[in-house]
């Protein structure tokens, strides 16, 4: 059975993850046709590993809800950070190790990601008026 405490957060987790989809994805594509493919290619790959990290964080966030399992929701909570720290780490390493990526656009993606990550509540949240 799902909470309906944890909806909000839910929906609020979903539209901040398409969110971000659509910005490294129209990053990847500006990145393909102004420079190279290859660029586009790194640029999708880095935007993608910090929406995969998120979505690794959200599912792990939103596991438990309620006053009664205060310490689960906590507990997943912690654990889904530390899953997408860890997360992020390989998934660099993975790049870096085994795809042929261009650096810049490989991280200037992963940081608009986050940008989007730290901005985008403040404008989902003035938008619920």
């Amino acid at each position: 059975m799902e909470s309906t405490l944890a909806q909000p957060g839910r929906r609020l987790a979903k539209r901040l993850l398409l969110l971000q989809s659509g910005v490294v994805l129209a990053a990847a594509l500006l990145a393909t046709v102004a420079v190279s493919v290859d660029w586009g290619i790194s640029a999708l790959i880095g935007g993608g590993i910090c929406v995969i990290a998120n979505a690794a964080f959200a599912a792990c966030a939103f596991l438990f809800s309620g006053a009664r399992k205060a310490k689960l929701v906590m507990a997943s909570f912690y654990s889904g950070e530390v899953l997408k720290i860890l997360l992020t780490v390989f998934l660099f390493a993975l790049a870096y190790l085994y795809v042929g990526v261009e650096l810049l656009p490989l991280k200037l993606t992963y940081l608009l990601a986050l940008g989007v990550n730290l901005f985008a509540p403040v404008l989902f949240i003035n938008n619920n008026k």
